[in-house]
């Protein structure tokens, strides 16, 4: 029973720092990435759906993203969306292909990015402090319910302070690398 509820919070936990990957992934650096465009979402017949569903994302060099819609007429659709996601993107239209030109970070722009990438750090450990409190929890209802003893309880809490204190090391180290890229000119 306690093994199960360690599983089950280490599962989740783990759950928890892909998601902050991702988001990770998803802040501009002064690098091109196609994660860059996952959120922009674009009007495809109808549909609103993700970009790289309607267009094939790539890198050009390390300063440019390229898109290559599957459909020519979807071509002003999609620049559209780029310059309405709010990425201070610019895209540029040569023929069948958009070649977006990442522009060189300010200093300032870089400390903003930073701070974003510091909150979505802070996000994950949060999402970790609840998968902790929520297993507790469940270790006291047992006890409360006679299934487990006392010092079972005690030794549940350790291992998950323990599994949380692990966790958050590896949230951590993402974000300080994140920031050194972000930093980085």
């Amino acid at each position: 029973m306690l093994d199960d509820i360690r599983n089950d919070a280490e599962r989740r936990m783990k759950k928890s720092i892909d998601v902050v990957t991702t988001d990770l992934e998803r802040i501009r650096t002064g690098r091109a990435a196609p994660a860059l465009l996952d959120q922009v979402k674009v009007d495809y017949y109808g549909s609103v759906v993700p970009i790289n569903q309607a267009a094939t994302v790539g890198v050009g060099d390390a300063r440019t993203l390229t898109v290559q819609a599957w459909e020519k007429n979807m071509i002003p659709v999609i620049e559209k969306a780029i310059l309405e996601s709010n990425l201070g993107l610019n895209p540029v239209s040569a023929g069948e292909i958009i070649r977006i030109p990442l522009p060189a970070l300010t200093e300032e722009r870089r400390r903003e990015m930073t701070k974003l990438v510091r909150k979505e750090g802070e996000r994950g450990k949060v999402a970790l402090r609840n998968i902790r409190r929520d297993g507790n929890q469940q270790l006291r209802d047992f006890c409360k319910e006679k299934e487990i003893t006392e010092d079972d309880v005690k030794k549940g809490e350790t291992k998950l302070q323990e599994l949380t204190d692990q966790h958050v090391g590896v949230i951590d180290a993402l974000v300080s690398a994140k920031e050194s890229e972000v930093m980085a000119v």
